[in-house]
């Protein structure tokens, strides 16, 4: 080749390399440093990181302030535009870094107020929290201060550089755990607005009912009858309210001794929480002289929120205690910073809050105001947004100083039952259902967080807040909270169910979920008489769906009439071919079931044909499940797991008084009564059509799965062709909101939303060897997708498997992937 040639052929391949290698740089160049020596300020001593092969770092370190800041040192290395995202969001400030699409969001969260609790929590925050979050920052900012022109990929695309790092920034994320575990003021205004449309009986018939609530958490409390706990309240609340317009899961278990192979204790748990990529939590193993623990942090928290240390065990699910009020305010027309209280009129707080929004050269102004009661928020839904809606205003426990961050730190050095239950007085919110274990051979539950005892009434729909009738008098005192330690029947499991029953005196809530995950798991741990590890990750996987029963007693029942029905005329052969194959179904709803999609959408609008006629189409979708902001307010969790489960009541006892064809009539087109029969007939025509149209006319292609996916979005996966790079799936997932395997779906149509509340993270906990324990998350440990640790972990999750997590030095050791000492 001539030396022409050569020189063309050189600046050809430079031409097609130097940009690969630039995007290759740009790729590679904030993967973290994993092995050698850094030199960092702020350090007390040396500190040693070892990660493991799954990426996980087991931090060595003298003492709690090193041993925090290299917690927040290894956060920032591998999750710092999570963390970014963590802080922007409680604090209302998305919208400065991605634009006006963000402005709704930031105006929402700036009245809820977080940023405004997290700085009354810094105020009263005890000196170990002080010390730890300052810990904290101080490891962040190391991080911060050598890496500038190393930031992950999603700064460079969006332009910007991240502030340094403050202790109110990991206050902030910790109450939009908090706000997020403890919504109850949705279901306030659902109960409000079905009881505008059907008056206090109807309501409590529809809202009231029992199926859900047989399994209490206490084991020998007798169910509290769900008519009779209602009824009185909204009759109370329908003399005075009068709004016409309508508007994260767990599962965790622990058996003692008596009942494990290991003769110790194992423990069980896994918080469902929203999919998102990367995982919410991040596995760490912290280490000092004085304590150990490991198990699941929050990236932008110092803690290990779940797992173990060297002498017990915990895992938590949330509670659904009412610990949000709304108050019906009446202000002054002649002076809107004037409200109504029982001696007179009160002054409110009106707060200015700026919104900087990126391209605009001023800033949003929006004004809050303040009750005594909380912020008023009748701008935070469509629904109570009208000038003529009444005023109503928030109290929430969150709003009051916060413990919980010490209660943590306090947990993760106890080392018995008594230390165990002495950190948790000091937590506050969320309320939370612990289960515990340790290596002495005892197992307890306990519930731990702020439960208000109110003057008047349960918290069912909003209150007056002219008078002092209905106010908060205080909070239950911690040892009048449930608990139970080695109780007899050698087992606790929690799933978000009925915690007590008519034996308890104090209210704890009107919202819990459903029963039937619980009672399958206990049935499960009943099923054996010795108990292993791998029987726990079969429980875990288990897609069992116990209300699926009732619907197959019923279309087995009415099989002949439902097939000759008018409203499948035509479709006598599909419908047969539907009814057989829901004959033969064995309940568990495999992401492969066709019966399960046949089972889920037939019931879904079966739910549409019996609920519309009485509350319309919007009080319907809320009713059933569906929230009315796609990121603060996915769900109406109160009753996602509910609204079907009395659609089955209602079609098991033939309650006719429910089945109209509209408001006005109570009979359909041959001018008879409707009945059970008429209603499966029609849902399962309506099912047909829809799974035709929207996956195919061949029956046997209509796989749950299909419909019914799980979704690991990226903040910046909205934006094509970036879903390519920073998102994963959809993956077809199993299971449903009363499977153990539990999926909450919203059913939103022609394709439900993908499955958003599941397991964020799966631990069995084997007490007589914490390295025999395991634990799986639904991602990986990293944020930067040029990492194998970004989705490492995914297809375990999916599968329901777990990895090893390791504990014992030895183990570290042998499964190292890299060594880092900070000095």
């Amino acid at each position: 080749m001539s030396n022409r040639n050569l020189a063309i052929a050189g600046l050809v391949t430079a031409a097609i390399v130097a940009p690969l290698a630039g995007l290759y740089y740009l790729w590679t160049r904030p993967l973290p440093i994993i092995k050698g020596r850094l030199r960092l300020q702020g350090l007390r001593d040396r500190v040693e990181i070892i990660r493991d092969k799954w990426g996980v770092p087991h931090i060595y370190a003298q003492n709690d302030e090193d041993v925090f800041f290299a917690q927040g040192f290894v956060h920032a290395q591998d999750r710092l535009w999570q963390m970014e995202l963590n802080r922007r969001l409680p604090s209302g400030r998305l919208s400065e870094i991605v634009g006006q699409v963000a402005l709704d969001t930031d105006q929402l969260m700036r009245i809820i107020g977080l940023h405004r609790a997290a700085k009354n929590d810094w105020m009263h925050a005890p000196e170990e929290t002080v010390l730890a979050l300052n810990a904290y920052a101080r490891g962040v900012n190391a991080f911060l201060d050598t890496n500038q022109n190393k930031l992950p990929l999603e700064f460079t695309l969006l332009r910007f550089k991240p502030e340094s790092w403050r202790p109110l920034d990991s206050l902030a994320w910790v109450k939009m755990m908090a706000w997020g575990q403890g919504l109850n003021w949705d279901a306030e205004l659902l109960r409000a607005a079905i009881l505008d449309k059907l008056g206090p009986e109807r309501t409590a018939k529809l809202l009231g009912t029992d199926i859900a609530d047989t399994n209490p958490i206490i084991l020998n409390h007798t169910p509290i009858p769900g008519f009779d706990r209602l009824v009185l309240e909204l009759r109370d609340a329908k003399k005075f309210l009068n709004l016409t317009a309508p508007v994260g899961m767990s599962n965790n278990w622990v058996v003692d001794g008596t009942k494990s192979v290991t003769g110790k204790p194992l423990l069980a748990n896994d918080p469902h929480l929203p999919l998102q990529m990367p995982s919410l939590w991040y596995e760490t193993h912290l280490s000092t002289p004085e304590w150990q623990a490991a198990g699941v942090s929050l990236p932008g928290v110092p803690l290990i929120v779940i797992g173990h240390n060297a002498e017990i065990a915990w895992g938590v699910t949330n509670a659904f205690v009412d610990a949000q009020d709304l108050y019906v305010e009446q202000f002054d027309p002649q002076d809107a910073t004037r409200y109504r209280v029982k001696d007179g009129w009160a002054k409110a707080n009106v707060v200015r809050e700026e919104i900087r929004v990126k391209g605009e050269k001023e800033p949003r102004a929006l004004d809050v105001t303040l009750t005594r009661h909380g912020p008023v928020m009748n701008a935070l839904t469509p629904h109570t947004s009208d000038a003529n809606a009444p005023r109503l205003a928030l109290k929430w426990v969150g709003y009051d100083a916060s413990r919980s961050l010490s209660a943590g730190l306090k947990l993760m050095r106890a080392k018995n039952w008594d230390a165990f239950r002495d950190a948790l007085r000091d937590w506050t919110d969320p309320a939370l259902s612990f289960v515990y274990a340790d290596r002495a051979g005892n197992i307890g539950y306990q519930l731990a967080g702020n439960t208000p005892i109110r003057k008047k009434g349960k918290g069912a729909t909003p209150v007056p807040g002219w008078n002092d009738e209905y106010e908060w008098t205080g909070f239950v005192p911690f040892d009048e909270l449930p608990q139970t330690y080695n109780p007899a029947q050698h087992l606790v499991a929690t799933a978000n169910n009925c915690v007590v029953g008519m034996e308890y005196k104090h209210h704890l809530s009107l919202d819990t979920m459903n029963g039937f995950r619980a009672k399958r798991i206990i049935d499960l741990l009943n099923a054996k008489e010795k108990l292993s590890a791998d029987d726990y990750a079969r429980i875990q996987k288990d897609v069992y769906c116990i209300p699926a029963e009732t619907f197959q007693r019923l279309t087995r029942a009415f099989a002949s009439d439902i097939v000759m029905h008018p409203a499948l005329r035509g479709r006598g052969m599909s419908a047969r071919d539907a009814l057989a194959l829901l004959d033969a179904w064995d309940c568990n709803l495999t992401a492969d079931s066709v019966a399960g999609a046949l089972y889920e959408t037939t019931l879904y609008f079966a739910m549409q044909r019996l609920y519309k006629p009485w509350l319309g189409d919007h009080l319907t979708d809320a009713f059933i499940g569906v929230g009315f902001h796609p990121l603060l307010h996915p769900v109406t969790s109160a009753y996602i797991d509910r609204a079907y489960l009395v659609a089955l009541r209602i079609l098991q006892n033939e309650e006719s008084e429910w089945m109209i064809a509209s408001k006005d009539s109570a009979r359909d087109e041959s001018g008879n009564a409707l009945t059970s029969v008429d209603i499966l007939a029609h849902a399962l025509n309506d099912a047909l059509k829809f799974l035709e149209t929207n996956i195919a006319f061949d029956m046997k292609k209509w796989q749950w799965g299909k419909l019914h996916r799980a979704n690991f979005d990226h903040a910046l996966g909205a934006v094509k062709p970036l879903d390519k790079i920073f998102s994963r799936g959809p993956f077809p997932y199993g299971g449903d909101t009363s499977t153990v395997w539990q999926a909450g779906f919203i059913p939103k149509m022609p394709i439900p939303d993908n499955a958003v509340f599941t397991a964020s993270w799966r631990q069995i906990m084997d007490v007589s060897d914490w390295d025999n324990s395991r634990g799986v998350h639904p991602t990986g440990q990293s944020g930067h997708p040029a990492s194998r640790h970004y989705d490492d972990q995914m297809r375990l999750w999916l599968e329901g498997k777990h990895h090893p997590l390791l504990w014992s030095r030895d183990q570290v050791l042998q499964n190292k992937e890299g060594i880092l000492i900070l000095e």
